[in-house]
Order: C-alpha cells, then structure tokens, then sequence
C-alpha cells in the first residue's frame, strides 16, 4: 500500500514537471523578450514558485524548534537559501524590462554639427602591463575615427620605456609622485592637469590598459550626450581571449565568458530602470559632470560603481549602450580571476557603507538605493549558499544531522519545478548563458576569498590595499594551483568518504532518515559532479596567443616556385595558418594580406591541409594587423553555449 502511494505521489510530481517542460516547448514561439510584458510574467511566475518552494521548506522540511543539531544545521541553511532567493527575486525584477539604445545612438550621431566635434581626452591607466599589452591599447585609440581626441596614457610605474614609447607614437604620457587613490587617483590627477590646458576636453572617455577600442567607440557613445542630462555612457565589455573558465575546460569554442550575462542583459535591464552603472573601462563622462562631482572617488576600490553614485547623487543620469565597441583581455589566470572579483566585492561593501550607501543621507533615488542592495545581496547570498550546499550534506554522512527532511515526490515537485521554471525565465530572456554545473562551478571556484572580501568589507570597510588584476606574461606550461585548490580537494574527498559510508558502512545506519536519505544521496553525487569540474578548471592549461578569422580569407602568396592563392585560416601577429598549399620547410616569400600589405613570410612546418608560415613585419604591417584583430567587426568570442557543442568540448577535454 504504502509502494502505491509513494509511486503516485512520484506521478504526480512528474506531472508537473512534464508541465513545465510542455510550456517550456511552448512559450519560445509567442515569447517576445523585448516586451515587459511578456518579460514580467515569465518572472512573476518565477516569484510565485519561489514563494511555495520556500514555505514547503519552511513548513515541512526543518527539524522541529528545540536546542538539537537538526534544527541548528535545517534552520541555518534555509535562512542562507533563503537570502540567495531573495538575491534572485531582486534580479529577476531588474530583469523584467529591458533597453536598447543603439537606434537612438545612430539617430543622434553627429549631433553637435555644423559646430565642431566635441574634445574628448581618452585616459589609458596603466601600473605594471608589458608593451604588447599596452601598444594594442594606444594604437587602437589612435585609430579612432573621432578627430577631435587626444590620448593621454598614464603610468603609474614611471616606466622609461613606456615614455619613450609613447613619444615615438605621439601621445600624451603622465606621472604622478605617489601612487595614492590607486587607479581613481591617477585618473584624477590626469583630470587635473587636462583642467588646466587651455582648452580642456568637452568629455573624458576611460579604457583599462588592456582595451582596445572599437574605430567607432567615442563616435557611437557621444552620440548618447546630446541629452544635457546625461552624465555618463558605459559600453559593454568583450574580451578577445578565453577567460580561466572556457580556457581550462576547454570550452573556448562553445561556452561563453562569464561576463556575457551581466553586459548582454542585465546592464540593458538595468538601463531600463535607470540604474545602470559604470564599469571603469570603456566608458565616456561629460567634463562638467566630472568637474562637478570633484572627479572620481578614492574612497572605494571600484571607483567606478561609486562614481555612478555619486554621478546621480549630482543629478546626473548614467546610460548603458549595448554595443561591441571595445574588447579586451580577461583574466588569464585563475589567480587573477579570483583576485578580480574578490576586489569587486570588497568595493561594493565599501559602497555600501560609504556616503553614497543606500541608508547613507544623500540625493539617491529609491531604484538607486535598491540597485546597491541588489548588488550588497548578491555578494553576500549567491557564494555563501554555493559554499553551503556543498558543506551542508556531509553533517547527515558523518554526524546524522538531517539537514533537509523531505520526499523525492515532494523535492521533484516543488524545487524541481522551481528549478526547471528558472532555467526556463532565463532561457527565454539570455538563452544560452545559464548551463547547470559550469554556472555553479563560476560561483564556486572564487566562493571562499568572495565570501571572506564580502563580510569584511561589511565589518570594516576601510584600510584595504587596491590590488592589481596582472595581465599578459608566459603562460606556456600547465600551472595547478594549489592553494585555490586544496578546499575543494579536501570537500570532494569529504564527499566521497560520505558517501561510501552511506552506502558500505553498515554501522552508520541512517535509515531511519527515509526518503531524505535519497534526496541526500542525489545531492550528493551532483556535489560530486561540480566538484569535480571545478578541480579541472583549476588546473591551468598552456595559452598561445591565436587570432581565428571569423570566416576564413583569401590571401596571394609569392614564392620563388611560383604565386599561390590560398586561404587564411589562422593568422597571429607573428605566424599564419594557409590551407590548400604545400611547400617545403624553409621556402621564403610574400603573403599580400588584406589591409597589412605585403608581408615577408618563411614556412615552418606542414600539416594535411596546408602550410604554417613566420611573418617578418615591418612596425607599420604589425600596427596594420593590430588594427585588423582588435579595432574592426563585431564582439569576440562566444554569445551562447549549445548543449551539444558544450558536451562535445567537456568529452575532448576530459580524455586529454
């Protein structure tokens, strides 16, 4: 009787999950993501699930009120679950509507004409980046197509070279005595000394030492300022390398980086609340506002969300252009990547506890004081509940703590549906860019330095060095990193034991934990899963620098044997790839490339569908390919991943 029972509670379950699914077939050919409309249903439903999973889990699944481990470890792990949701509630409603500025931007290009083009001062801020970082940088914004510019590159490493360097490229080149305030303080003191030439620029636009600009970067984004009240215009960030994630799971091919969904979307959603934010890079200030507001802040370690605040604490509105127009180089090292977003936190607790917090007395607005809140919570929610569902099954292997008491009917119907309804919102509105186990993995891998930046700079958010995000250097040889890695190693090895004491070890006899016990056992092994997968990705795999065309192109070749039309396949600023071609070790000649010229090239090694060649460029051919790489087409990289791509690059790089 009670097998019929639990197999009907299990079709009832399944029911409603094959609901979910049968909507989810559904709802792509009437769902417009542009529509709030349509939009703020799909996440109000969200909301509505959110809200019956978490009353099953606050009425049905704990341990009941008394001085018991059960209830210590049920109560304490649905309070964090509970603050994550919140998180996503926050987010789902920032993702209810969206803007698109791209018609206006191209409606009111040039709109200062017939009087001259506005002055901009493009600021590259640099500390420690070699030159083929740095060269990328200003050759690109030497090439902008706005005429009316001057690029200003300020080095906080009083480098020789670089000075000599930028004479010979004939750009501005500033330092300062100290390095105080950090990246905000050397920008300020460029601010400075711009306010007293004699004409000062109408606007300053800010790119990080490693951002190339698109040629149409300043014309696209002013375009946004012929409304007066317009203070600042953030762009998205691409970036033309494979981030840590993509790189060491070998995913470069098929699996974004883990920046496409904040840029790609929740920036326009935010945009369409009017709370979009700078982001440092990439983006464009109006002079007056930034005389206004004392230029940008020094007391936060991102500037550039706080300058957003004190940006509208002065009246003036921040937009958002979601547009290609820069791309630079993301984090290549795991190290660095955690390092980055540990810092990013830390800022953002500073904010929050700074003159611009959101219970701070100031000119905010509401949707101000919520867009820091929003930010506040997914920092201290979303890692510490990865950290959470990780440690939280290992109290019922090694202590029998019940943590959750519940039904597999009960899990599959209400957090099953949850979950599928939430992979089905934001397949919807960012098709592509959430993947169960890789997201989970992008949480986890910065979970423990985040969680720790994140209440310290809660409890004391002042006295914290600005540490640097290195870029470039060697990265030919696999690095393991042992220091990020050992938690994790030791929380597998914590979950394999459990879960071989479940299952072997007859003196643990938790059976009397029911069907809690499965639920456990499954949460278990998808632990295992992402464990696992984040072990991988911090093993780092050997970089080379490759530039792919986005579609092949063709090429002339002259040799002493002859000229051959070929097709470029692969191309760098030093080597390139040709295919239908055959030619021996050794053989010299020119390879006439399109918009570089004729470049001396020998070649060095063969394989089955052409030839591998050296370029010999001279300084302007190597400029000219630069420019070519960085400065022209669309966004870098992948938009979205696709299951079967995805599952196809996992299989190569698990068998490597």
């Amino acid at each position: 009787m009670l097998d019929i029972v639990y197999l009907s509670a299990i079709e009832s379950s399944l029911a409603r999950v094959a609901l979910v699914l049968g909507i989810a077939l559904a709802l792509p050919f009437i769902f417009d993501k542009s529509k709030t409309t349509h939009r703020t249903a799909v996440f109000a439903v969200a909301a509505l699930l959110a809200g019956r999973y978490l009353w099953w889990r606050a009425t049905v699944t704990i341990a009941p009120l008394g001085l018991t481990w059960d209830f210590l470890a049920s109560w304490s792990l649905l309070a964090i679950e509970t603050a994550a949701i919140a998180s996503s509630l926050s987010s789902f409603a920032i993702l209810s509507r969206i803007k698109q500025r791209s018609s206006e931007a191209t409606a009111k290009l040039d709109w200062w004409a017939p009087y001259a083009p506005p002055r901009v001062a493009v600021l590259i801020a640099t500390y420690n980046e070699t030159l083929d970082v740095l060269e990328r940088t200003i050759i690109g914004a030497k090439a902008l197509n706005h005429p009316a510019k001057q690029i200003l590159v300020l080095d906080d490493g009083r480098r020789d070279w670089l000075r000599d360097y930028c004479a010979a490229q004939g750009v501005r080149y500033l330092v300062r005595p100290d390095n105080k305030g950090s990246k905000a303080g050397n920008i300020n003191h460029a601010i400075a000394t711009l306010s007293r030439d004699a004409q000062p620029p109408d606007f300053v636009a800010v790119l990080d030492a490693d951002f190339v600009p698109h040629r149409g970067f300043l014309s696209r984004s002013l375009a946004l300022f012929k409304s007066r009240s317009v203070g600042l215009v953030q762009t998205p960030q691409h970036f033309f390398n494979a981030d840590p994630i993509q790189h060491n799971l070998g995913l470069n091919r098929s699996y974004p980086d883990e920046q496409r969904l904040f840029f790609d979307h929740l920036q326009p959603a935010r945009d369409a609340w009017g709370i979009a934010f700078c982001c440092g890079t990439s983006s464009v200030v109006r002079w007056t506002a930034l005389r206004a507001v004392g230029g940008f802040p020094e007391d936060s370690v991102t500037e550039d969300f706080m300058m957003t605040l004190v940006l509208r604490d002065g009246g003036w509105d921040t937009v958002y252009l979601n547009e290609p127009l820069t791309e630079g180089l993301a984090p290549e090292g795991l190290k660095e990547y955690v390092t980055q977003r540990a810092r990013w936190c830390l800022g953002m607790m500073q904010i929050a506890r700074s003159r611009v917090g959101p219970f701070a007395r100031n000119n905010l607005r509401l949707r101000d004081r919520w867009s820091i809140i929003d930010a506040v919570l997914y920092w201290t929610t979303t890692f510490p509940f990865r950290l959470a569902t990780l440690i939280y099954p290992l109290l019922y292997w090694y202590f029998n703590i019940t943590v959750v008491n519940a039904t597999v009917a009960d899990v599959i119907s209400f957090f099953g549906v949850y979950y599928l309804w939430i992979l089905l919102a934001m397949g919807l509105v960012a098709r592509g860019l959430v993947v169960p186990v890789l997201n989970d993995v992008s949480q986890i891998l910065g979970a423990l330095p985040i969680t720790r930046a994140a209440f310290t700079g809660l409890l004391k958010p002042h006295g914290h060095p600005f540490q640097v995000t290195a870029k470039g250097g060697q990265r030919d040889r696999i690095v393991v990193q042992w220091r990020l890695l050992l938690p994790y190693l030791v929380l597998f090895a914590l979950t394999l034991g459990g879960l071989l004491i479940g299952i072997f070890a007859d003196r643990f006899a938790f059976n009397d934990a029911g069907q809690g016990k499965q639920v456990v056992l499954f949460w278990t092994l998808y632990n295992m899963v992402v464990l696992a997968t984040t072990i991988l990705a911090f093993v780092e795999l050997p970089r080379s620098e490759v530039h792919v065309a986005d579609r092949p192109e063709p090429a002339r070749l002259t040799t002493p044997e002859g000229v051959f039309d070929v097709m470029v396949e692969g191309l760098t600023l030093d080597t390139l790839r040709v295919s239908q071609l055959s030619l021996p070790q050794g053989t010299v000649g020119t390879v006439a490339l399109d918009g570089v010229g004729d470049v001396r090239a020998t070649v060095i090694g063969r394989n089955r569908r052409g030839n591998r060649l050296r370029l010999q460029t001279t300084e302007a051919q190597k400029e000219a390919l630069i420019l070519k790489f960085y400065t022209d087409g669309g966004s870098p990289g992948i938009a979205a991943a696709k299951f079967l791509p995805v599952a196809r690059d996992a299989a190569l790089r698990l068998m490597r």
